[in-house]
């Protein structure tokens, strides 16, 4: 790296925004995610910009990594290719455990397999 590009890539560090950062790397990401299926269906551009029902200079644009994808944009990508580009899990605030108190069955019976029906108790754990 030369000496002008390393004065660029510290003053960024020190005075970049970090929100325009993140923006960046979420777009590449998805963009890069794009790319991988197109290649693994061997998919064109062409071909990605008739299944999502847009020119080809449009969908290329998109593909850049540059250009503000919008939320809409985005799933009809994901509807056409038939993926999540963006996953956005749900909060799981409690996870159920069956404890295993099983009642009328032998000690020994006790710590093997049993049904869910057999549960006599479950208890929420915070995660």
């Amino acid at each position: 790296m030369d000496k002008k590009q390393n004065m660029i890539d510290n003053w960024l560090s020190e005075h970049g925004n970090s929100e325009i950062n993140q923006f960046i790397d979420k777009n590449l990401d998805i963009v890069d995610k794009v790319h991988a299926v197109l290649k693994e269906r061997n998919l064109s551009k062409a071909d990605f910009a008739k299944l999502l029902g847009k020119k080809p200079s449009e969908v290329s644009r998109w593909l850049t990594g540059m250009h503000n994808l919008t939320l809409k944009s985005i799933v009809k990508m994901e509807i056409a290719l038939d993926i999540d580009l963006i996953y956005t899990a749900p909060e799981v605030k409690y996870q159920y455990v069956n404890m295993g108190i099983i009642e009328g069955k032998k000690e020994e019976q006790k710590y093997g397999q049993y049904e869910l029906s057999d549960v006599v108790e479950q208890i929420p754990l915070a995660v």
